[in-house]
């Protein structure tokens, strides 16, 4: 989605899921924005200002702010869960009118699930 995204994950005995969401978000805000930087981009400028504009308002943040705070984790604890939750983010960009298929978007694990290697590592052994 080009505004949000979902994420499956787990964490591993002994490790905390909001530790762990919470640097995959440091990480990703960094390599997004040092990529945005470097990359011929139109709305570089803006983006950077838009990002920069909203650290000044928290004092943790230093010099940009890329992810909303808070995320909405949902406990997958059933198989119904599990299947619910997969059919939505699955079909979330056919709803949005991105493409018509689950498995055109490139950026999902829709690829893997219909048996064409998809752009993300996906781990399908749970």
């Amino acid at each position: 989605m080009s505004n949000h995204m979902h994420l499956i994950a787990r964490a591993r005995e002994g490790h905390d899921i909001s530790a762990i969401i919470r640097d995959f978000k440091k990480f990703t805000a960094k390599a997004i924005v040092k990529q945005i930087k470097e990359e011929p981009e139109s709305r570089r400028e803006w983006m950077l200002r838009h990002f920069a504009f909203r650290a000044t308002a928290i004092e943790r943040v230093k010099d940009f702010k890329f992810w909303e705070d808070g995320s909405h984790a949902i406990l997958l604890d059933t198989p119904l869960k599990w299947e619910q939750r997969f059919s939505y983010l699955h079909n979330n960009p056919v709803k949005g009118g991105l493409v018509a298929e689950p498995h055109h978007y490139l950026l999902s694990s829709a690829l893997d699930y219909a048996g064409i290697k998809g752009l993300v590592n996906i781990d399908m052994e749970w």
